[in-house]
């Protein structure tokens, strides 16, 4: 019987395993596996009832603890197969050797999953946009990768090593409010401030809006005077719920504006060139524009009359250049992001 057990073993290390340690070994390996997955489902229940905001903290424990398991399961099991710790340090060189060439990836992932999960930098929940352009909702951040979540419902999953070495941007970081700034334009000879009433009732049209006066009341900047247009943009705080949809929002905003500004019969323009005929067949100016039929029978005090613009005219609280006060104006009050976040932690 001693001769059979001899013959089954296997010698590694200088330690002479038997079918029984390595049986004993996955065991122990596949207790710390069952162990960890219910430990981590304890806890998740527990955020559950515990009618918290932090729900990252307590994603973030579950991980640590089903990890910590894992590690500890895993050494147990080196224990049970008689293998000591110090001649297992030749084993772990090897696998360094092999995570150099063939697993650096796989262990850099697993590394920035763990700093992750640590620094808080990124939260089951966020809406974040990644250098790459893909944008959506952090839904699991696992050993390997962080899946999030479209507004398209898709699921993408991103190497963890891409939030820790790229550029992301995280709309729901700090704070759950942000500012949007919708681009429009409106044909040259447009009186601005109708503009800025139209533009001011499609902000108020949208149920986005988070304020209509105050200090985070929409704005409309006149920011560019471009080739065919003025170029405006509208610019409004957003409540919560529409953070996490910036596409949406936007378009929601296009149209709005769309209709306020057919409704008030402004313009908006298409790109055009204006054509300056100076000779035709021999003819120049006025006579090379008269062969065209191009010409008008207008004197030039009409002409002039024409072209000219009002510079005075009466001004109303419209007429107020809201960009020259954001520049010297904080764009969250304290007082304001203080409710936000006592109403978020409530």
């Amino acid at each position: 019987m001693g001769h059979q057990q001899t013959s089954a073993a296997v010698a590694v290390f200088g330690t002479s395993i038997s079918l029984i340690d390595v049986l004993t070994a996955v065991g122990i390996l596949v207790a710390a596996g069952v162990t960890a997955f219910v430990l981590r489902r304890i806890i998740l229940r527990r955020s559950r009832t515990q009618q918290s905001t932090h729900l990252s903290t307590w994603y973030t424990l579950s991980r640590l603890v089903a990890y910590t398991v894992l590690v500890i399961g895993f050494f147990l099991a080196i224990s049970a197969l008689g293998v000591p710790l110090s001649d297992f340090a030749v084993l772990a060189g090897a696998l360094g050797v092999g995570l150099g060439f063939g697993l650096q990836a796989l262990f850099s992932n697993f590394i920035s999953g763990v700093v992750l999960l640590l620094d808080k930098s990124l939260k089951i929940g966020d809406f974040v946009e990644l250098e790459s352009g893909v944008t959506g909702e952090v839904r699991d951040i696992k050993i390997r990768a962080t899946t999030i979540v479209t507004n398209d419902n898709i699921d993408i999953l991103v190497p963890n090593s891409e939030f820790v070495s790229g550029r992301v941007v995280n709309w729901t970081h700090r704070d759950v409010l942000r500012r949007l700034r919708v681009p429009f334009g409106v044909a040259y000879g447009t009186e601005k401030n109708v503009v800025k009433k139209a533009a001011l009732e499609a902000a108020a049209a949208v149920p986005f809006t988070l304020h209509l006066d105050g200090p985070q009341r929409p704005q409309v900047w006149l920011s560019k005077f471009d080739t065919s247009s003025l170029n405006f943009e509208l610019v409004v705080w957003l409540n919560p719920e529409a953070t996490k949809k910036p596409v949406a929002v936007t378009a929601a905003y296009n149209w709005a504006l769309h209709s306020a500004l057919q409704a008030h019969g402004i313009e908006i323009p298409f790109p055009q060139r204006d054509l300056h005929v100076k000779t035709l067949f021999g003819l120049s100016d006025d006579d090379a524009r008269r062969a065209l039929g191009l010409a008008e029978n207008v004197t030039p005090d009409e002409a002039g009359a024409r072209h000219s613009q009002p510079t005075t005219g009466d001004k109303d609280d419209n007429d107020h250049n809201d960009a020259a006060d954001d520049v010297g104006a904080d764009n969250v009050p304290d007082d304001t992001a203080a409710e936000v976040r006592s109403a978020t932690d409530d």
